[in-house]
């Protein structure tokens, strides 16, 4: 299997926050060009790579959506030289302080999260983790410098480098969601050596952190048969060992509820028992929080499935995910994929019965 982890690397090191993926955009583009027959871009900005089925004629098709877009802050008010900044995409508060940061101005600037000394702060702030509200980012720079290259609405991502904790845990931030991306890439991969009857749609989405927009209007685009969405999901950690947490390093999640077709995921558990992949069931009874809800509501719905890669520290500038349950992912969803056969579709049924 091909080592995805420089390529994952790369993506983790590329700016691309909610609803301004260009960046990022560009470096998985280049990476898919060569695996698949065409990419094109839609109009919010999605990636979406084709890959067509062997054989004459009409096949039916697959999208595989994995979100681009990563969290991050933007700039509300300069003042003093100092950057107040609000979320894009549900960031984690608690733990920005000291994080280092890069300032998307009229040239990129270095900056630092910072707090002010707890002496001026609020008397009911002092005891507590403090939120955006009394947070900023230091450029180091003179104000009449900061107002020169610095205006309000600009972007601020994380500049947390990328380490190797082990030879397979990887710590950095974006990992949710550009571990998908990776996956994905390790699917298409294997499927240049593989022979799959479907078409295949790779898309990259836009704004999922804040819209799921970019998935909502590819599956419309798309008009795919089905479809399958691969997100991160809670690895067990500090203060996560309940049942809505994962072991990371034992194999991918698949997804069950209401968003989730049944039947998609009796056949994602039996091929993965055969290639003995570890597979966990992961609980949906509600809204799945990811692209998966889009896509399955798209035109008159769409039969979806969702696959998690577990991560600890999820929205936060240091999360951590074990590499081997990203190509456990990659592998699986190219084995799904090569095993579709033409009237697979007509054989799916909502009512499916033991599906454990």
């Amino acid at each position: 299997m091909t080592d995805i982890l420089p390529f994952l690397k790369s993506l983790i090191s590329e700016p691309g926050l909610s609803a301004y993926e260009g960046p990022v955009a560009r470096l998985i583009e280049q990476k898919w060009k060569p695996l698949v027959d065409n990419i094109s871009t839609s109009r919010l900005g999605s990636l979406h790579a084709f890959k067509r089925g062997t054989g004459k004629g009409v096949h039916p098709s697959i999208m595989i959506a994995t979100h681009m877009d990563a969290i991050g802050l933007m700039v509300t008010q300069i003042q003093d030289g100092f950057l107040h900044v609000n979320e894009i995409g549900g960031v984690d508060s608690r733990i920005l302080p000291g994080t280092p940061v890069i300032v998307h101005g009229r040239q990129d600037l270095p900056g630092v999260v910072v707090i002010p000394p707890q002496g001026t702060l609020p008397e009911e702030v002092h005891d507590e983790a403090v939120g955006l509200t009394h947070l900023l980012v230091d450029t180091g720079l003179l104000a009449t410098k900061v107002k020169s290259l610095v205006s309000v609405g600009d972007l601020v991502s994380f500049n947390t480098p990328a380490v190797d904790l082990t030879d397979d845990i990887l710590n950095g931030h974006s990992l949710d969601n550009r571990a998908s991306v990776a996956a994905l890439t390790i699917c298409l991969e294997e499927l240049r050596s593989k022979r799959h009857v479907w078409d295949v749609w790779a898309v990259a989405t836009a704004q999922e952190e804040e819209t799921l927009g970019g998935a909502a209007t590819s599956a419309y685009d798309l008009h795919p048969d089905l479809a399958v969405a691969m997100d991160v999901t809670f690895a067990k950690g500090p203060g996560a060992s309940g049942w809505e947490s994962f072991p990371m390093g034992s194999g991918p999640t698949l997804g069950w509820g209401a968003n989730l077709h049944p039947y998609l995921y009796k056949v994602f558990k039996e091929i993965a028992d055969k290639l003995e992949i570890p597979v966990a069931m992961e609980i949906m009874p509600t809204h799945s929080g990811t692209d998966a809800y889009a896509i399955q509501v798209a035109r008159a719905g769409i039969p979806t499935m969702l696959i998690g890669i577990p991560l600890r520290y999820m929205h936060t500038a240091v999360e951590v995910i074990a590499i081997k349950d990203v190509q456990r992912a990659g592998r699986l969803l190219a084995e799904f994929i090569s095993g579709l056969e033409v009237d697979f579709v007509s054989k799916i049924s909502w009512e499916e019965k033991d599906v454990n």
